[in-house]
C-alpha cells in the first residue's frame, strides 16, 4: 500500500502493536532495510545496516533512543541517525514515519542524516 505524500511515497511496514515501547522491528521500505524503533510510544525509522561493518542494527539493543550494533558496539541515535560511538564514524539515514490508525507507514526515500558524525 502506498500513500502519496509531499516529497515521496509511504508504504505500510507494520501494525502499531508489532512495535511495543522499548522494542525494535526490522522492515523494508522502498527496497531499503530499515529498523523501526519505539521510543516511549513514538516511532522512528533508520537504516538497518550499521555504517561500520554491515551488521543488522535490528539485532542489537535499544536503550532509550540509542541502538547498539550487535557486532562491534557502535551506537546510533534512532531519532537523528547520528553515530554516537566508534567504531562507526558515519551516521545512518532516517526515514519519515507516520501512523494512520493502527498502520505504521514509512517513507520510501531516506533522509540523509544532517547530524554531525562522532568525533574522535
Amino acid at each position: 500500500m502506498s500513500a502519496p505524500s509531499p516529497g515521496g511515497a509511504y508504504v505500510r511496514v507494520a501494525r502499531r502493536a508489532d512495535v511495543p515501547p522499548g522494542t525494535m522491528l526490522r522492515a523494508e521500505a522502498g527496497g531499503h532495510a530499515i529498523v523501526l524503533a519505539n521510543v516511549d510510544g513514538e516511532l522512528f525509522a533508520i537504516d538497518d545496516t550499521c555504517s561500520h561493518e554491515e551488521a543488522s542494527l535490528s539485532e542489537g539493543g535499544l536503550t532509550g533512543e540509542v541502538v547498539v550494533c550487535p557486532r562491534h558496539g557502535a551506537r546510533f541515535n534512532v531519532k537523528t541517525g547520528r553515530v554516537l560511538s566508534l567504531p562507526a564514524v558515519r551516521s545512518v539515514a532516517t526515514y519519515a514515519v507516520k501512523v494512520e490508525g493502527e498502520d505504521v507507514l514509512v517513507a520510501t526515500e531516506p533522509r540523509r542524516s544532517a547530524a554531525l558524525p562522532h568525533r574522535r
